[in-house]
């Protein structure tokens, strides 16, 4: 995948926890170090990672990543700064007036910080910006790596688009332009009980600031359709390619079943699945049942015999974790099979710089393989 120069976009995605950002860093790292110019846009990195990659602050700009690029790439990256984002677009598609309006209005602050789906689908405007000043600077980069927002729900990030912009041109939205002329005075005069009602729950400044919001917001309305349908656009061409992120556990391996199969209906292209922090089995020559039966005859001897039991213990209990997690990738497979697959091993701590991104990325190299 890293190595095809017609994979332009990588999205990877999955629920909460399961490691997207690392994994996003770890390809973007290597497809950096193959010789590809890359930008990775993160969301949020811990905090180490982030200051390896150069990143001290939500600024929007994509930044060089030091000591990357040996085999001829070069590696920018950027942290989402979510209001930011929304007020480039309001300044790129507003007239300066209406802009500045827009960005002092308390009802858009408020919307621009904390609405529901905003965060998805600011990654998704930026994901747009970033393809489009890709092709315009005659190909800055030649590879975007997209690590989306930790969400309930590793659907938010494709759903976002569609109702933020459906909340912007919805009807209560509508009624709030609707004009006092003609036949709508009847509407009006009706909608003006509703707002009497409103004002007495929100307050009458809330509701002024969201119609004065509106009113200036209005013509810009249109655009956020035609952006999430551009964003679709892009993320169903083949140059797009979609990695799905779990971990071996029930819930995060349901989700990304699920992920896959709203995938497949929507048409967009799936590279396949990773499962990172898998427990191997270590010492395979003792079961989990032989572990258990010696350490129990160990306990009651010396020191030495039950610190052996204590290992034997250990070991025991890592077997069955890692069967748990075998059946569960087996049922994944079961239920999917053709899509690839690549487990990494869960590592001993947190990766915190650019060599844990490039042996995460060797792993994924390494034991990707499609599932038969």
């Amino acid at each position: 995948m890293l190595a095809d120069r017609t994979t332009e976009i990588i999205v990877c995605c999955g629920s909460g926890g399961v490691g997207k950002t690392t994994t996003a860093a770890a390809l973007a790292l290597r497809a950096a170090e193959q010789g590809r110019n890359v930008c990775v846009l993160t969301i949020d990195p811990a905090r180490r990672l982030a200051q390896a990659m150069g990143l001290t602050e939500l600024d929007n700009t994509p930044r060089p990543v030091k000591d990357v690029g040996a085999g001829g790439g070069t590696l920018d990256a950027m942290m989402l700064d979510m209001k930011r984002t929304f007020d480039e677009v309001v300044e790129a598609h507003a007239t300066p007036e209406k802009a500045q309006q827009i960005l002092a209005n308390p009802f858009y602050v408020a919307l621009s910080s904390s609405f529901a789906g905003t965060q998805e689908y600011m990654a998704m405007e930026k994901l747009g910006q970033l393809h489009a000043e890709a092709v315009d600077e005659e190909r800055r980069w030649d590879l975007i790596v997209v690590d989306t927002p930790p969400s309930r729900s590793a659907l938010d990030f494709l759903d976002a688009p569609d109702r933020l912009s459906s909340m912007l041109d919805g009807r209560f939205i509508k009624l709030l332009l609707a004009p006092a002329k003609g036949p709508a005075r009847l509407l009006s005069a009706g909608f003006g009980i509703v707002t009497s009602a409103l004002n007495k729950v929100l307050g009458a400044q809330v509701l002024t600031d969201m119609q004065t919001f509106v009113a200036a917001f209005d013509t810009l309305f249109g655009g956020f359709r035609q952006r999430a349908e551009s964003t679709y656009a892009l993320l169903q061409a083949r140059e797009t390619a979609f990695v799905v992120v779990a971990a071996p556990e029930p819930a995060a391996m349901r989700e990304a079943s699920y992920f896959v199969e709203r995938l497949a209906g929507e048409q967009m292209p799936l590279a396949g699945l990773v499962v990172n922090r898998v427990h191997e089995n270590g010492a395979d020559g003792i079961s989990g049942a032989d572990a258990e039966s010696a350490g129990r005859k160990l306990e009651a001897g010396n020191a030495a015999d039950r610190m052996t039991a204590d290992l034997l213990a250990i070991h025991a209990e890592r077997m069955r974790v890692a069967a748990r997690e075998s059946r569960l990738k087996r049922s994944f497979s079961a239920a999917h099979p053709g899509v690839p697959t690549a487990s990494v091993a869960a590592l001993a701590g947190d990766v915190h710089d650019l060599d844990g991104l490039r042996e995460i990325g060797q792993l994924l190299a390494g034991q990707s393989q499609p599932t038969p």
